[in-house]
């Protein structure tokens, strides 16, 4: 089991490649929650994510001959760069696979970082058997993504400066994927103060900490569905199972419909970019996904902003729909000159924005002498769309509000 001293061993060869990050009060979310809440901005670091710090470790811990023959690993995001840019700092060669269809952003990014890139198999799982047969065939290092407790003490650094930086802390709030990054943060912050609480997060779609530890042996999950494709992993690992039961006070999940609207939220009132897993931690403090007190010092760690920017789309447009701020309908009207006018005038009259607007006379499911038509909206929130909708039924519309 990892131990403070590891932790705080692990620091200086951290130090070496990855950067201390910000750690900042929040006045909308201190506001908005209740409690005191400062934001860890681990989306700030080099590679944009707290995964250089483990792999960083790892590699620093290596014996001479291990550093000459090299590493390897399996990864399609964060820990790939990660591990190139570690190994690369200190001369080491790295190999990593990548599943073929991983996105061309993080293939070429981690490549930059000095990587030799393989790809592999259609997904994850198949990658990570590539990898492991490169690592017998070449005699590599395999660099673990989080069940490897020098790999969870380089993370656990994040604990020791969050402890450092906000003192007062009384919770601190962390993803799980995998479950390396919350075990060595766990063991730092309970290594210094046992009475600091640690709440883990998983996406709803993804969560085997909570079964696991209600079960008392790891669950292996058949499916996982989330935007949060950071931490979307079927199992935590067997070390950091350990650490989680042993460290962790609460695991909490949240729906992807929390995480889209807590991305909108950081991006639209903290200018901050954030991708759905590093979003997690500050989504179950929004939502009220664990228990706090009035004026608690709560500090969600922010651990990483590599999103893709077809995904961020996605998430902003999800997001905007969950706060009542997109609305899309549809209705028929009469096909006959001044019909849509009239119809836009109520939209108008209510300061609704039009996004867009589809028109259809092709149709099957109306009448020859109709269109059908489609608006796309901008709106207040829920209250403003309900009172839009409800004006249109009340002039005569058959309104169908769609998702």
């Amino acid at each position: 089991m990892l131990e403070l001293a590891d932790i705080e061993a692990a620091r200086e060869r951290v130090a070496q490649t990855a950067r201390g990050t910000p750690l900042e009060y929040s006045h909308t979310y201190t506001a908005m929650t209740g409690a005191e809440v400062h934001l860890k901005h681990e989306n700030f670091q080099r590679t944009g994510a707290f995964k250089i710090r483990g792999a960083t470790n790892r590699i620093a811990t290596l014996s001479d001959a291990a550093k000459e023959k090299g590493v390897v690993t399996a990864s399609a995001g964060n820990h790939a760069q990660g591990v190139a840019l570690a190994a690369t700092r200190v001369g080491v060669d790295s190999t990593i696979v990548m599943p073929e269809h991983a996105p061309t952003a993080k293939v070429k990014a981690t490549e930059n970082y000095g990587a030799e890139v393989v790809l592999h198999g259609a997904n994850y799982d198949a990658a990570a058997e590539r990898a492991h047969e490169i690592e017998r065939e070449e005699d590599r290092t395999y660099v673990h993504a989080f069940d490897d407790e020098q790999v969870m003490a380089g993370q656990g650094t994040l604990g020791l400066e969050i402890v450092e930086e906000c003192p007062d802390v009384e919770t601190v709030v962390v993803p799980i994927g995998g479950g390396g990054l919350i075990s060595g943060i766990a063991a730092a912050v309970k290594g210094i103060d046992p009475d600091i609480r640690v709440i883990g997060v998983q996406a709803a779609g993804a969560s085997s900490a909570a079964p696991s530890l209600q079960k008392g042996e790891r669950v292996v999950i058949d499916d996982v569905e989330t935007i949060a494709d950071g931490i979307a992993t079927r199992s935590i690992g067997d070390r950091t199972f350990d650490h989680i039961r042993e460290y962790v006070d609460e695991v909490v999940t949240v729906t992807d419909a929390e995480i889209a609207v807590t991305m909108v939220y950081l991006l639209e009132r903290s200018k901050t970019v954030v991708e759905g897993a590093g979003a997690v931690g500050l989504a179950a403090t929004i939502f009220d996904a664990f228990d706090y007190d009035e004026g608690e010092v709560i500090v969600p760690l922010l651990s990483g902003g590599n999103v893709d920017m077809n995904t961020l789309t996605t998430v902003i447009m999800r997001g905007l729909v969950e706060m009542g701020r997109y609305l899309k309908l549809r209705t028929v009207l009469k096909d006959r000159p001044g019909s849509l006018e009239e119809l836009l005038a109520i939209a108008a009259d209510h300061g609704a924005n039009i996004y867009s607007i589809h028109h259809d006379r092709t149709s099957r499911e109306i009448e020859l002498s109709d269109a059908e038509i489609e608006l796309e909206l901008e709106v207040r929130g829920h209250d403003h769309a309900d009172a839009l909708v409800n004006s249109l039924r009340e002039s005569g519309y058959e309104v169908e509000q769609l998702d």
